[in-house]
């Protein structure tokens, strides 16, 4: 998994959650060597449409002349579905004062037995690669701690519906525009039915999302993207850390490839690509301490890069997983309880980011966006 190496990982893992029904696939991206191009101007609509709220936090303001950004840092969970691991995110962060992105699968909201309401783009009616939301009773209960969620503060954006990755064609990664528009027109409707049920999350809450398994032809997803609103997305890869930039309209957070200390290698910062780096993405739950010291330490290394550095947002991808013993949920939860407390850092959502930077002097935010990448 190093730049410039195209690698097709065929394994989908499925993992049975608390709740029957919550299965989540392990996202197998390979890093692409095409880094996104840092945009000169201000952002058109609609990326430039997310305003800051009217009660700020202290850390929402124009940056002084010469002050350095805070250090963002951005936890994200592919899937979102598990209460179990939510009732674990949600007291660590209010704890430690942090707000987290959820990138909901919109089956999870969809009854096992109306899976045939959805159709994946070039697939068969009521098929899913993620399979669905369970019995109706756990998706109206799904819906009621997405809310508990919602109101802490914390963001739920997309992580589409079918989770069709390469191997599973059509894949993700082949999907034309119109393909794209019809699997976010099917991620509204899921959510139109879940608001109905009682979701309380706003259309124009939805505000970006991650591609399953990293993959897609940005010259063909993003316009689709765009035109259903969505203002961000974080499914490009990066040598290091990079400050955002507009790609196509939409705000692009890179995930960061990055060096593990440990191994001496490189690897995207996703909790699947250390698992697979590690062993292989084999189940070694005795190996579950030793896993999670390599992924707190580093974190901790690119943690240092970026604040010593660049200041960009470091995005760190996770899903709600447990995988060989826990080791890299554990690993996200000690260092959401350690990071998030650290002077100058701030542990936010994507739309917060957002928001911060368009109360920024555009030449200023230029700048930071031309600062070199930040490697551990």
């Amino acid at each position: 998994m190093t730049t410039g190496v195209a690698l097709s990982l065929t394994l989908v893992l499925l993992l049975v959650m608390d709740f029957g029904a919550e299965r989540e696939v392990a996202d197998s991206a390979a890093t692409s060597s095409a880094q996104p191009q840092p945009s000169s101007s201000p952002p058109s609509d609609p990326a430039s449409a997310v305003r800051a709220p009217a009660k700020l936090p202290p850390w929402m303001r124009k940056l002084a002349v010469g002050e350095k950004p805070p250090q963002f840092v951005l936890f994200s969970f592919d899937g979102a579905s598990s209460k179990k691991h939510w009732d674990r995110v949600l007291p660590l962060a209010q704890k430690n004062n942090a707000h987290v992105t959820g990138l909901l699968s919109g089956v999870y909201l969809v009854p096992d037995e109306d899976r045939e309401t959805y159709t994946g783009p070039g697939h068969p009616r009521g098929r899913s690669s993620i399979g669905f939301g369970g019995s109706r009773q756990e998706v109206a209960d799904r819906i009621r701690y997405l809310n508990t969620v919602i109101e802490a503060g914390h963001e739920l954006g997309t992580h589409y519906n079918g989770h069709f990755c390469a191997g599973d064609e059509p894949a993700v990664g082949r999907w034309n525009t119109d393909q794209w528009r019809a699997e976010l027109d099917a991620f509204k409707t899921i959510l139109d039915k879940a608001r109905a049920a009682g979701l309380k999350l706003p259309e124009e809450a939805i505000r970006g999302g991650r591609t399953p398994c990293l993959e897609g032809d940005w010259q063909k997803a993003f316009p689709a993207m765009a035109s259903h609103g969505l203002v961000y997305d974080t499914s490009h890869v990066s040598l290091g850390v990079q400050w955002p930039s507009v790609q196509n309209g939409l705000w692009e957070f890179p995930m960061p490839e990055v060096r593990v200390p440990a191994l001496g290698r490189r690897v995207v910062m996703m909790d699947y690509n250390f698992w697979y780096v590690l062993n292989g993405a084999r189940e070694q739950p005795a190996r579950a301490a030793e896993f999670s010291q390599v992924v707190v330490d580093t974190y901790r290394s690119v943690y240092q890069a970026a604040f010593n550095g660049n200041r960009a947002p470091l995005v760190i991808g996770n899903h709600f997983n447990e995988w060989s013993g826990s080791a890299f949920s554990n690993a996200m939860e000690q260092y959401l309880g350690e990071v998030c407390g650290q002077p100058e850092t701030v542990c936010a959502t994507y739309t917060e980011v957002i928001q911060w930077m368009t109360l920024q002097d555009p030449a200023v935010l230029r700048q930071l966006q031309q600062l070199p990448a930040a490697l551990n």
